[in-house]
């Protein structure tokens, strides 16, 4: 059944990668194949690159598709690797995305449109003419807190009858939105989580997973706590959640990947900085942070 054959492929964990710069801002590509090791060793059972996480709007296309080509590379089929390739032109859009599929990923990740706030029926024509373009499995995305606008339940559901329309990332927080999408979609159309807060939360309701940012430091915890539930233990998954919330919180304290690439270079895996418009924390937020990481790791260790 093809919904298996997709479950199967993408996973429960997916990991939106954040992208390594050097010095100068450039993308380290070496880096970005130490970071791929890291994270699949970490409990990552899928990455998906130059999402928002990966800072893909001050990524030029060159960049993006070296970025894809460095990730497949460095997975060598170990997990699958889903593509960043949407934006708000949808010609633009589609001719990246045949682009992308040459390379051989296992997915493609679209963004809803932002900045010029087209209507449902703007979004569904947008998704349809980009499917129409590729066979490649794609994953929605649904994020209004950066697009201006919310992919609806009907607009999504009507979007699952295409076949390689396969899932959907949720980043709206309505999780009445969520269980409308997974009741009356077909069950080989999946959705995850956009929010790593949600998780638990989702996957009560028939969420199947979660693009994550927090898997970056704290992958194997979010691995059990997927695994406690999918294995009824709603005890221990629910004490999981409750640990795990103030560090996913206050991941997205200042904008993000800013506060989990500090972590990170903190720990030893170098990741560099940000791009403009992105700077880095100040001091105060740099030793919040630290206070919250350092709490979550005495809780766990407990």
């Amino acid at each position: 059944m093809y919904q298996e054959a997709i479950i199967v492929v993408f996973g429960r964990l997916l990991t939106a990668m954040v992208t390594p710069l050097n010095q100068q801002g450039e993308v380290d590509y070496k880096l970005t194949k130490q970071l791929v090791d890291y994270l699949i060793n970490n409990g990552t059972e899928g990455l998906v690159v130059s999402g928002t996480t990966g800072e893909s709007p001050t990524l030029s296309k060159s960049e993006k598709l070296a970025l894809f080509e460095t990730v497949l590379e460095a997975a060598n089929g170990r997990v699958p690797v889903v593509a960043g390739t949407g934006s708000y032109n949808t010609a633009e859009t589609v001719a990246l995305t045949k682009e992308v599929e040459q390379l051989g990923v296992e997915g493609v990740l679209l963004v809803s449109p932002y900045y010029n706030k087209p209507n449902q029926k703007g979004l569904y024509e947008h998704f349809k003419k980009v499917a129409e373009s590729v066979h490649t499995p794609i994953m929605l995305y649904n994020v209004p807190g950066r697009t201006a606008s919310n992919l609806e339940a009907n607009t999504v559901i009507k979007l699952a009858e295409i076949d390689n329309i396969v899932c959907i990332k949720e980043a709206s927080g309505q999780l009445d939105q969520m269980a409308d999408i997974i009741e009356r979609t077909p069950d080989d159309f999946v959705l995850y989580s956009g929010d790593d807060g949600l998780t638990l939360p989702i996957l009560s309701i028939g969420g199947y997973g979660v693009v994550s940012v927090a898997s970056h430091l704290i992958g194997k915890e979010m691995s059990q706590m997927i695994q406690s539930f999918s294995e009824g233990d709603l005890k221990q998954a629910a004490k999981w959640h409750r640990q795990l919330l103030p560090f996913m919180r206050q991941l997205f304290a200042q904008p993000s990947p800013v506060p989990v690439k500090a972590l990170l270079n903190k720990l030893g895996i170098q990741v560099g900085g940000v791009r403009l418009p992105l700077v880095g924390l100040t001091d105060g937020e740099y030793a919040e942070l630290n206070k919250v990481y350092d709490q979550l790791l005495e809780n766990i260790n407990e």
